[in-house]
């Protein structure tokens, strides 16, 4: 669970009401910021949805973007000749499978860029669902509601939740994994190739998916357009930054990167940049702000990391 992708602002943010009519001086920060200028460029597709919004993030790619609730949790359907892969199944507050239905009638195949929460949320909606080989993964595949109903307190909702939505009963329904997964495992889409990368730190699970030939990084929470959050216990900074560095040797060969939350599109030199960030962060060279609930914000080179301060070397 996470919350604050939005904007750093949202950790001050106050009680919001459920309507977009109704919006006023106590709408969340957060939801003051949309619609994002960066889905200009991009085409939309399926705009009659009500929670989704879905955009052509590059041929055969779309981005399902849930703008409504503050992870603005992004989902990614790859689509090749034979199969499609969704990368994560967001919230599970509207029905995910209704959109892939819409997009592709070729059979999909769930992967996730990591269990926590709000990537999982679809999950026991779909036949096959791949997931890593971790104690991390079989614990979230259980479902949560604790952490459910955390994301669905008002300063994290912006306008309506969807019609027939029972928010007393909302949960991470409980998810089965059809298949096992590792790093350097490939999925033959038809005409397509997607590689998965294990890239823990973030969670021992997480992953990113490589499409090689047509230079496309989906990287999860590892980046983001956001405060990257890295501070839970689950977290692991020396994990993290091999992981990044794994990720930077890629830059060379890629075309676009594409996070899970905001905003659906980043440029590949962006990742040196993260590696450099979190190293200059790491040996106590940026200067610390203060954030909700004793974390620290850590700033440099555009990019911000929310860490407890002890884990940064910064007391």
């Amino acid at each position: 669970m996470h919350f604050g992708k939005a904007l750093v602002s949202l950790f001050l943010a106050c009680l919001a009401p459920l309507s977009l009519a109704a919006q006023s001086s106590s709408t969340p920060e957060w939801c003051r910021a949309l619609p994002r200028p960066e889905y200009k460029a991009l085409q939309r597709v399926l705009e009659s949805d009500p929670w989704f919004e879905v955009y052509k993030a590059a041929p055969g790619v779309f981005a399902i973007y849930e703008p409504h609730q503050a992870e603005e949790v992004i989902s990614y359907l790859i689509v090749g000749h034979k199969q499609a892969v969704l990368f994560d199944t967001g919230m599970g507050i509207a029905n995910i499978h209704r959109v892939t239905t819409q997009l592709t009638s070729r059979p999909v195949v769930v992967v996730n860029s990591h269990t926590h929460n709000d990537h999982v949320g679809g999950n026991w909606q779909f036949t096959f669902v791949y997931g890593m080989d971790t104690e991390f993964t079989r614990t979230n595949a259980r479902g949560s509601r604790e952490d459910a109903q955390a994301e669905i307190t008002p300063d994290q909702i912006c306008g309506n939740l969807p019609k027939g939505f029972e928010a007393r009963t909302y949960a991470t329904k409980p998810w089965k994994i059809s298949r096992t997964i590792g790093d350097g495992f490939k999925i033959n889409l038809g005409g397509r190739t997607l590689e998965i990368l294990s890239v823990p730190g973030h969670t021992p699970d997480a992953i990113a998916l490589l499409d090689r030939e047509n230079g496309l990084l989906f990287t999860g929470d590892t980046y983001y357009p956001a405060p990257i959050w890295l501070f839970r216990p689950e977290t692991d900074l020396d994990a993290y930054e091999s992981s990044v560095k794994k990720l930077a040797m890629l830059a060379p060969q890629l075309k676009l990167v594409l996070g899970a939350h905001n905003v659906p599109v980043a440029n590949p030199d962006v990742l040196p940049k993260l590696v450099t960030a979190i190293q200059t962060v790491r040996a106590g060279k940026v200067p610390p702000h203060k954030g909700d609930g004793g974390k620290t914000l850590y700033t440099t080179d555009g990019i911000t990391f929310l860490l407890k301060a002890e884990a940064a070397g910064v007391h």
